[in-house]
């Protein structure tokens, strides 16, 4: 992470030449390095402004979706508070990979009996990503390390569910929720890097890459990125061929139909997308996102159809992905839609 870029970094005439040989990752090459630069999370962010300014910090749960920012909060946290120390006091591990107990007392307890010359007040710290995938065992070991080693190491549980965290690693440790980032922030961050890597980009591009991140920082760059040495330019459809999923123009015309009662023509829609090879998940998810934001449907139908959609995507989470169940949802929205026009 030491000397990451950010985009005032970056040399425009390096930067603008694609590396066909070797291309790195725009989420690592513009990871921030200091708290200043995360974006979203406000008042989190600003609390572990407070720990990095104080240098007290706490065993710390970082709790959210993915691609919003914990990982990077906590790094740029340890490289506030360790300087150039953070090399030799900073040990991040994976728990979902590294998650059984034989992890906890060799690596974890080596590493928390290591001595590190650090700055007056500091501490080591260690890092444990998407720690809810620990296992009970594994984080009762963890708890007693915690315990024992409190003098000289400090513990940061990154995790998407925190009521998977044990109580007792719970009551040892400050939280801090994260939530997803508004479409503004996501806005502005791709504004910075296609600036810093002169990417061309559309309008409605830009709103396909935010409309498939949904809040997901991490997510939104890598659609970038891959769309811009996919196709050269960002534009809606090419967005939504590398993201593979259903164009929301398309589930907003299934959605018309059923609202003006046109049960064949949204059926035939449907079975199109299916056919197509997009799964039964891909269209109820598209279909939820797109119904939130059609205000013309009017509030009593909007919520008719988001109850239609939450069922289906309940039966299909169990493992009903069929054609079936999306026919079925279809059928019930344009019932609703008749009703809705009858009543009015």
């Amino acid at each position: 992470m030491t000397g990451t870029a950010t985009p005032m970094d970056v040399d425009s005439s390096s930067s603008n030449q694609k590396d066909e040989s070797y291309v790195l990752p725009w989420v690592e090459k513009y990871r921030p390095v200091y708290l200043k630069d995360v974006v979203g999370n406000d008042d989190t962010v600003a609390r572990l402004n407070a720990i990095a300014r104080d240098g007290n910090m706490p065993n710390i749960i970082l709790s959210g979706l993915p691609g919003i920012g914990k990982t990077t909060s906590i790094l740029c946290l340890a490289h506030e508070l360790l300087g150039s120390a953070y090399k030799d006091a900073v040990l991040e591990l994976n728990a979902s990979d590294d998650r059984g107990i034989d992890v906890v007392r060799g690596r974890i307890k080596a590493f928390a009996q290591k001595k590190v010359t650090l700055p007056p007040g500091r501490h080591k710290i260690i890092i444990l990503d998407e720690a809810d995938s620990m296992t009970s065992g594994a984080q009762q070991a963890l708890r007693r390390t915690m315990e024992i080693y409190s003098n000289t190491t400090r513990f940061a549980l990154a995790c998407n569910q925190s009521n998977k965290i044990i109580e007792p690693i719970q009551s040892r440790c400050a939280t801090l929720r994260y939530t997803k980032l508004t479409d503004e922030q996501v806005l502005r961050r791709l504004h910075d890097l296609c600036k810093a890597e002169n990417v061309a980009t559309t309008d409605d591009g830009l709103e396909a890459l935010i409309f498939t991140a949904d809040g997901d920082m991490r997510q939104a760059i890598n659609n970038l990125q891959s769309c811009f040495y996919g196709f050269g330019l960002v534009n809606s459809e090419n967005v939504f061929k590398i993201c593979d999923r259903p164009h929301p123009v398309l589930i907003h015309r299934i959605l018309q139909d059923c609202a003006e009662g046109s049960v064949r023509d949204a059926l035939q829609l449907v079975r199109e997308l299916y056919e197509k090879g997009y799964s039964a998940l891909d269209i109820v998810t598209t279909m939820f996102r797109v119904t939130k934001s059609y205000d013309e449907l009017g509030d009593g139908l909007q919520l008719d159809f988001l109850k239609e959609i939450g069922f289906v995507h309940m039966r299909i989470l169990d493992g009903y992905q069929t054609l079936l169940q999306l026919s079925g949802l279809v059928a019930k929205m344009a019932k609703v839609g008749v009703a809705a026009k009858a009543a009015s």
